[in-house]
This record gives structure tokens, C-alpha cells and sequence, in this order.
């Protein structure tokens, strides 16, 4: 299967937004962190994970639309979609036990079942997998992807706070995939739950759906450009609603549960689509080789690995001893290794196809 240039494109940006966010997390000393650079370098930071899972919304539709065209039967689609998401989500696991066992002997059997973004888009992909059974076609799966978005979004504060005292009593692991809790009193903003993070697999399910439809593809650039608008009105507007004087639910936490936060960033996310998409039809994304969507063909690969050179016992330089010079050097890296190992990956597996790597 040929792949769309500008949605590799953007991946691979949230590869690099992911590997400065983590180096400088990782690397920057306690006095280096009081800068404004840490500062914006983490507000970055909070658009590699919507990019992955709406990303991998918009993947689920191609491959959805692609076996609906050959006549698979929805039956079928849903199995083979499922399991593909039951694989993601044993990746997770298996990603988990490998940080488990590095982080000996001071890491807790607990981290075993810490719910991180691998974990959440296997479980995502199920749900969607379901989505696209109980509504055959594409039309009745962009109404049933936009209803679960918003159900999931509209719920996540009550879940969050209000309706604790009933999910609390569910066993933590399980609570954990619901709000975060993990083994901690309350939810924790660092971890990746379904409520409210799941939204962004469903929004992108959604849009793959429009972009793969006969008219999205026949008029490409218009699609693309009309969801760009979109996504702008949808930000402006829910920047202007959070700041009307009416108060919907008893705990508004607007950095973490607010629908509000999450229409903000899904309106950014839908702009930075058509800006990815007019970089690689208009702009010079079209000339040469990219590296960034090199990485974007192989984000799950250098996502797996730079977390042991930047957080793990593996790290290239001092962890929390850095200068912001140090960490930008030890970035510069991490970025070009990254690089090189997605190369490999390419290079190899077209050798075992012998043709040309697919992009």
C-alpha cells in the first residue's frame, strides 16, 4: 500500500517534537530547567501523543476504507482490525516488562501495568475496530466516531474526580486504563487513560474517513484546506467558550480533562494536517529526502528505542546535569541516530522484499 506523504510527514514530526520533549526532560539540570526554553520545549511536548493516536485514527480508516473496497465483509474487517490492535497492545506489555527489567533493582512491579501511550492505542484500536462493525459504511463510521469522541471527552471530568468514589472500587489495574489512577489516590496527568485521550484515536477516524472518501480524494486539496478552517474555528471557538461564566461540572481541570483543552488541540492538530499537507504539496516537502518522514515510516521502532538513550540506563550524557547547549548537542544525536536506525529498518526490509522501500 502506497503511503500518503504528508500523513508520514506529520508523524515523523511527532517524532521530533517527542525526542526533544523527553532529552530535555531527561537531561536538563534543575537550574536549566527554570528556563524559558524548558518551558516552551514542554509546551511542545504536549502535541506528540495527540499526533500519535490521531494518527493512528486516520491509519485505522485508510485500512478500513482499503478492505471495504475489496468487499471484505465487516465481520471480518472487525477481526482483522481488532487483532491488529490486540498486537499493538502485547507490544505494550512487552515494552513494559523491558522497562521493568532495565529499571531494576529500584523499579516497583507496579510499572509492569503502568498505562502508557502504546497501551492506550492498542485498546483504542479495539474500540475502533467495534466502532466500524456496528456501523457499516463510511458515513454511518464518521457519526459513530464523532458521538464516541464526545462521549469520551464529556465524561473524562466526572471520571476524573466526581465518579471516583464508584470506579475506585474496581481493581486499580483496571481502573488505571479508565482514568489514570494507577496506584496513586487520584488520576495522574502523566499517564495515557481512555477518558480523555482516547478521543483524539476516534477524531482521527473520523477525518480518515472524509480524507479516504470519493469526494476527499477527488478534491484533496480542498478537503485538506476545509478541514485546516476547521480545525482553526474549532480552536477559537472552544478558547472562547472556556471562557464563558458557566460551569458545567463540580471539578473543571482545564489542562487535563477540560473538553474544552481537547477541542483546542484537536482544532492545532487538524491545522498542523493541512500545514503538513501544503508543505508536501506546495513546499519544499516534495524535493529530495525527508527525514522526517523517514522517521514518520518507522515511529514505533525509534520511539521503542531512544527511550533507553534518553531516560534508561542507556542514557548518552548525565541525566539532570545539563545546559541547555549540552542537551541541544546530546538532542542533535539522539535525532541523527534515530535517523540512521530508521534507515536500517527501511533499508532491511526492503532487501527481504526485494524492491524499493514504500513510502
Amino acid at each position: 500500500m502506497n503511503r500518503l506523504g504528508y500523513i508520514d510527514w506529520m508523524r515523523g514530526l511527532a517524532c521530533v517534537l517527542m525526542f526533544q520533549t523527553h532529552c530535555y526532560d531527561s537531561w536538563l539540570s534543575p537550574e536549566a530547567r527554570g528556563t524559558e526554553w524548558f518551558y516552551w520545549s514542554q509546551r511542545l511536548g504536549t502535541f506528540p501523543a495527540p499526533l500519535f493516536l490521531f494518527l493512528a485514527g486516520v491509519s485505522f480508516a485508510l485500512v478500513t476504507d482499503k478492505l471495504r473496497q475489496k468487499g471484505v465483509a465487516r465481520n471480518e474487517i472487525a477481526r482483522k482490525t481488532m487483532l491488529r490492535g490486540g498486537a499493538i497492545f502485547g507490544l505494550a506489555l512487552l515494552f513494559r516488562l523491558q522497562e521493568w527489567l532495565l529499571g531494576q533493582p529500584h523499579a516497583p512491579w507496579t510499572d509492569l501495568l503502568r498505562v502508557d501511550i502504546l497501551n492506550l492505542m492498542g485498546v483504542s484500536m479495539v474500540a475502533m475496530g467495534a466502532l466500524c462493525w456496528l456501523a457499516p459504511g463510511r458515513a454511518p463510521s464518521i457519526a459513530w466516531a464523532m458521538a464516541a469522541m464526545l462521549i469520551t471527552i464529556l465524561a473524562a471530568p466526572p471520571v476524573w474526580t466526581t465518579w471516583r468514589s464508584v470506579l475506585g472500587k474496581a481493581p486499580w489495574p483496571l481502573e488505571s486504563y479508565i482514568n489514570g489512577a494507577h496506584v496513586y489516590p487520584e488520576p495522574q496527568p502523566w499517564l495515557f487513560p481512555f477518558f480523555p485521550w482516547a478521543g483524539f484515536a476516534f477524531a482521527g477516524l473520523a477525518v480518515g474517513f472524509v480524507l479516504f472518501s470519493e469526494a476527499g480524494r477527488a478534491h484533496e486539496s480542498r478537503t485538506v484546506t476545509l478541514l485546516g478552517a476547521a480545525g482553526a474555528a474549532l480552536a477559537l471557538g472552544a478558547w472562547l467558550l472556556d471562557r464563558v461564566p458557566v460551569q458545567f461540572y463540580a471539578v473543571y481541570d482545564f489542562w487535563h480533562t477540560s473538553p474544552n483543552f481537547f477541542l483546542i488541540r484537536l482544532g492545532m492538530l487538524l491545522m498542523i494536517l493541512w500545514g503538513c499537507y501544503a508543505w508536501r504539496r506546495w513546499g519544499w516537502g516534495e524535493r529530495g529526502f525527508s527525514p522526517i518522514i523517514q522517521l514518520g515510516t518507522t515511529s514505533l521502532l525509534v520511539y521503542w528505542v531512544h527511550i533507553q538513550f534518553v531516560y534508561g540506563g542507556l542514557s548518552i550524557v548525565e541525566k539532570r546535569g545539563q545546559t541547555v547547549a549540552g542537551a541541544s548537542l546530546g538532542l542533535l544525536v539522539i535525532c541523527a541516530a534515530m535517523l540512521l536506525l530508521s534507515l536500517a529498518k527501511t533499508g532491511w526490509a526492503s532487501g527481504k522484499t526485494e524492491g524499493p522501500a514504500r513510502r
